[in-house]
């Protein structure tokens, strides 16, 4: 089990939370939730013990997981040994014995040594550690042809992988995940989600996937009003009864002020006559009436709402037997599909599948997309299309969300600045009004653009789409740094959005709610086209 009593945190004026007491018990599975900069990961580190609290004392058990967040802390270390490395008892005793077992001599006192360690072994099913540790690198999509290469080599979301399955390793008393489906694709996620399930300990995760938290979770921690409440059930049970009891509190207010305001006007009338027993009395009962103070809730919700200058022609977009290779790795093979104007296509595959290969081909031949645009999010400098035509029909005007929108972001500018060179005739209000609704504060609009944290560079980019108004949105992974209030306002709007949506994401409900179409790429390179919903294809796909 896992407590905090009376804790507190706060940076200068700003309150996270106050005065918390809390227990989380095993068997349980609790979701740590809160808009970003609620303190979520503050919360986490005061539980690993990475921090310590302003006030108060954290109790946790001897061993436990944590994700590790720093991907290059590990380079050195072939793969399979940083995984092992998250049973941090057994990793010092097998370093210590070959420490020993290095030496040209072995003392009387190392032999003493080696049969203390060889029983830290034993306990911690060292013998087995390095299958153990492979069977969770499997489960992760980390082929076996990677298991003794070095940290190093593997690509970003490759490494979060390890890191996961390190976090995992070792049967760990409670298990503390800090975003642990970030970079991992569905079918990873689906795995995780099972492996959670059966996971016996304390499970505590922040997450911003709505439809991982609803799958996994027993519980919800949510901070919010300057303290954490613990809410029975998923997420979408915490949201309905938050909203009740805070209504139930606000209602009750209401009825209260209305008393009060009764029982002020009778003591103002009367606490000068003959009735001041009366009078006495009503003020004892204004006291005990006293409104519930509420604390203000942190939560903010952007507005996003896409909108099309024009609309498209009916056919949006042809494809014929495209095809893309680097050298002599192939990663599309010969697709043909044809677009009408309306349709919302989610792309879905394995990591490296070739989704963001596909939309750079598109991007390469729209009308409205720069060349130079694609080359600084991609990195790539050859032809993004091996074989194949790409066909954009009447009137069409593209809308990008790069995956790496970080870059075509430029320095050395104010957000007002960079945001207003889209559509130089939009006056200042427009401008400013854009920037409020994506949460951005009124002297932000004066912020450089260099020190934009990755949410907000996000909110800028959709700042941008809303005052481009175009008829198609590419969206790449467009939920990377947003929080659930904002992932939740992107949902809505691209269900309301009149105009064509190609969208790649990991978020399994974005996929539910929004698609109307599917393009799955297969371990062949060969891409099916389902025309229909993503509920829909599970069903003719299993």
């Amino acid at each position: 089990m896992i407590s905090v009593s009376n804790v507190s945190m706060r940076y200068g004026a700003k309150v996270l939370f106050d005065e918390v007491s809390t227990a989380f018990t095993v068997g349980k599975r609790y979701g740590l939730t809160g808009p970003n900069g609620a303190g979520k990961s503050t919360f986490l580190k005061l539980l690993t013990g990475e921090l310590e609290p302003q006030k108060g004392t954290v109790v946790r058990p001897k061993k436990f997981g944590v994700l590790s967040q720093d991907q290059f802390a590990f380079d050195a270390y072939r793969v399979i040994d940083t995984v092992v490395m998250g049973n941090k008892r057994l990793w010092a005793a097998l370093e210590e014995r070959d420490r020993i077992h290095a030496k040209p001599e072995i003392t009387d006192e190392d032999g003493m040594k080696l049969g203390e360690l060889e029983g830290i072994v034993g306990e911690e099913d060292g013998y087995t550690a390095e299958t153990d540790a492979a069977i969770l690198l499997q489960g992760l999509d980390i082929a076996d042809q990677l298991h003794e290469r070095k940290m190093g080599e593997l690509q970003g979301g490759q490494k979060v992988r390890v890191l996961l399955a390190q976090a995992l390793f070792g049967h760990p008393l409670a298990l503390l995940l800090d975003e642990p489906t970030n970079h991992l694709d569905l079918d990873s996620i689906h795995w995780l989600q099972a492996f959670l399930n059966d996971y016996e300990g304390v499970l505590i995760v922040i997450s911003h996937d709505r439809h991982f938290l609803n799958s996994i979770c027993t519980h919800i921690a949510d901070i919010d009003y300057e303290t954490i409440i613990t809410y029975t059930g998923t997420y979408d049970d915490m949201v309905v009864a938050k909203t009740q009891i805070r209504s139930q509190i606000e209602g009750q207010n209401a009825q209260r002020e209305k008393k009060i305001a009764q029982l002020n006007e009778f003591i103002a009338r009367f606490s000068a006559g003959t009735r001041s027993s009366q009078v006495q009395s009503r003020r004892k009962e204004v006291e005990r009436l006293q409104v519930t103070e509420l604390a203000r809730s942190n939560i903010q919700r952007p507005f996003l709402k896409f909108e099309q200058k024009r609309p498209s022609g009916k056919h949006i977009l042809e494809l014929e037997g495209v095809a893309k290779s680097y050298g002599k790795a192939e990663v599309v093979r010969g697709f043909t599909a044809s677009l009408t104007r309306g349709e919302r296509i989610a792309l879905m595959g394995r990591n490296g599948a070739g989704k963001t290969t596909l939309l750079n081909a598109l991007l390469a031949n729209s009308p409205t997309v720069p060349e130079a645009e694609l080359r600084k999010t991609s990195g790539y400098d050859g032809p993004f299309l091996s074989a194949g035509k790409v066909i954009w029909g009447h009137e069409a005007a593209v809308g990008y969300f790069a995956q790496d929108h970080r870059s075509l972001i430029e320095p050395g500018m104010t957000v007002f600045e960079w945001l207003h060179q889209w559509d130089p005739a939009a006056v200042h209000e427009e401008i400013r009004g854009l920037l409020g609704q994506m949460l951005f504060p009124r002297e932000d609009a004066n912020k450089r653009t260099d020190i934009l944290s990755g949410g907000e560079a996000a909110r800028l980019i959709f700042c941008k789409l809303m005052l481009q108004k175009p008829n198609v949105l590419v969206l790449d992974e467009p939920t990377n740094h947003l929080d659930l209030e904002s992932i939740n306002a992107l949902n809505i709007a691209l269900q309301r959005y009149p105009g064509t949506v190609l969208l790649v994401t990991h978020d399994h409900d974005l996929i539910d709610e929004v698609a109307t179409r599917i393009w799955h790429f297969e371990p062949d390179h060969k891409i099916t086209d389902f025309k229909g919903a993503y509920e829909e294809y599970q069903s003719v796909s299993v």
